[in-house]
């Protein structure tokens, strides 16, 4: 009877003690107000529930050495049986009072961070933490291991002790989904990623004050949309980021094709039409693949049926948004490839006979350097682009070497030097100036008089940017357009 009394106390125990270790370890600190509040209770609760497991347990361990005691009498055989429920009760006990001692850090930790101001940037930067962890577009952060000549982070890590390491990702949906996963400091996000990761509370505000050479920045891009966000209501906007390089999205063509009639428009790749090589273009023209290309069809409407009323091609209500649909639909007759992968791209053109498409100067280049029949233009309805922004993880696990990543970033020799490399645009205006690998010309190549004729990419929201509140989500944007590439 006193074993089987015994067994029964022990197994209440361990139930109790799972139930309040699952409990303490199911939500992280968060510092929201209501949700701190919450968290202190619980924590509260944990430690009364903890206290009651803590004396089952002494009481238990209690009358397993009485029943130890009375098993001795009884004979070895007993006498080990109560032992190993001794040792059990003992295990128990220790497992409440460590629980116990968790549930009062947790709760003191939560205290302090209610105690503390939340939701600012830093205001001052302490020595490195030894590492930044960056997730970036392929070709962004160069080390020198594909060519010797384009490195900015072997200096950096020499002169700051922060070590560079480097998560490529190709899409901008890539980069949401490692930024929910966490455990990166930095990303250089694009305009389709930067608002999702502002307002799903991915990114924290940055403080120019600790990027010494932010006045460089072109002043067009140092308050941005994409990035500089008046998230908290305070009539005050917070940056979200620091520039890093910018672009258009480019119509590359294949030169055979179009002979001495090089194309104007974005027709060529979204109407059927027979090219000047005599042959159609059905098949021989990709589009991007990514939701954010539906403000490349609203772009051209704009253009080409302005009775639809279409200002921002990122604001989109419910009747401009079906009649970019449906001439993606359109589209979908002739396009041989959607695209997403530069390289792959490079070698539709060379080897599969594709002949038209929007583009990033970075394959345009890398295919004349390589003597291809290829150039580039921005045809008369204008382009979207993109301006790409380096932001902050919300808990970034090394934030004093992300603030020397985000200053190093807008050094003028890397800025050209990532141009020359990528094809983009410096967001550093000097760095257009003596840069050995970028040349003089280096800027209006890759398309710096453009910048008015760029419609930059941006996170649609239902909240439009003029005020109204009838504009399609992202998340629309989305569904809509993988049911287009699936043909429906």
């Amino acid at each position: 009877m006193c074993h089987q009394s015994l067994t029964v106390r022990l197994v209440s125990v361990l139930a109790l003690v799972s139930l309040i270790l699952a409990a303490c370890g199911g939500a992280a600190p968060t510092p929201d107000t209501a949700a701190l509040e919450a968290a202190q209770a619980a924590a509260s609760t944990a430690q009364a529930q903890l206290a009651e497991a803590q004396s089952q347990a002494e009481a238990a361990m209690q009358e397993a050495e009485a029943a130890k005691a009375e098993a001795e009498q009884a004979g070895s055989e007993a006498a080990a049986a109560a032992e190993a429920q001794l040792e059990e009760a003992q295990a128990q006990l220790e497992e409440a009072q460590a629980a116990m001692q968790e549930a009062e850090a947790v709760k003191a930790e939560e205290e302090a961070m209610a105690a503390e101001p939340s939701g600012g940037p830093l205001q001052e930067l302490s020595e490195g933490e030894g590492e930044v962890a960056i997730v970036a577009w392929p070709g962004y952060i160069e080390r020198g291991e594909t060519d010797p000549a384009y490195d900015w982070v072997t200096d950096f890590e020499a002169e700051s002790g922060c070590n560079v390491t480097i998560k490529n990702a190709a899409t901008s949906d890539e980069m949401v989904a490692l930024m929910n996963e966490g455990g990166f400091d930095l990303v250089t996000a694009s305009g389709d990623a930067s608002l999702r990761l502002v307002f799903g509370d991915r990114v924290q505000p940055v403080n120019p004050d600790l990027v010494p050479s932010w006045d460089t920045i072109d002043p067009r891009l140092q308050n941005a949309p994409w990035h500089t966000v008046d998230k908290d209501g305070d009539g005050a906007p917070e940056h979200y980021g620091v520039p890093y390089q910018w672009g258009s999205n480019v119509l590359m063509y294949n030169t055979d094709a179009f002979g001495d009639q090089p194309p104007t428009s974005w027709d060529v790749v979204f109407e059927e039409q027979t090219l000047p090589d005599g042959e159609s273009n059905k098949g021989r023209v990709q589009a991007y693949d990514g939701p954010i290309y539906v403000a490349d069809a609203a772009l051209y409407l704009m253009a080409h049926n302005p009775d639809l009323g279409i200002t921002d091609p990122y604001d989109l209500n419910q009747e401009q948004f079906q009649a970019a649909l449906d001439l993606l639909r359109q589209q979908r007759q002739i396009v041989g490839r959607y695209w997403h992968d530069a390289f792959i791209q490079i070698d539709d053109f060379v080897n599969e006979g594709v002949v038209a498409s929007s583009s990033w100067p970075f394959q345009v280049n890398l295919l004349k350097a390589e003597g291809a029949p290829i150039d580039s233009v921005v045809p008369e309805e204008g382009a979207t682009g993109w301006a790409d922004t380096t932001m902050m993880h919300v808990d970034a696990p090394h934030p004093n070497c992300a603030y020397m990543w985000l200053e190093h970033s807008i050094n003028p020799k890397l800025q050209g030097d990532l141009a020359a490399w990528f094809g983009s645009v410096p967001v550093v205006p000097d760095a257009c100036e003596n840069n050995e690998l970028l040349g003089d010309e280096g800027c209006v190549t890759n398309g710096i008089d453009n910048f008015d004729q760029i419609a930059f990419w941006r996170t649609p929201r239902a909240e439009c940017s003029s005020g109204g509140t009838d504009c399609v989500p992202y998340h629309e944007w989305v569904t809509n357009y993988i049911a287009v590439i699936g043909g429906r």
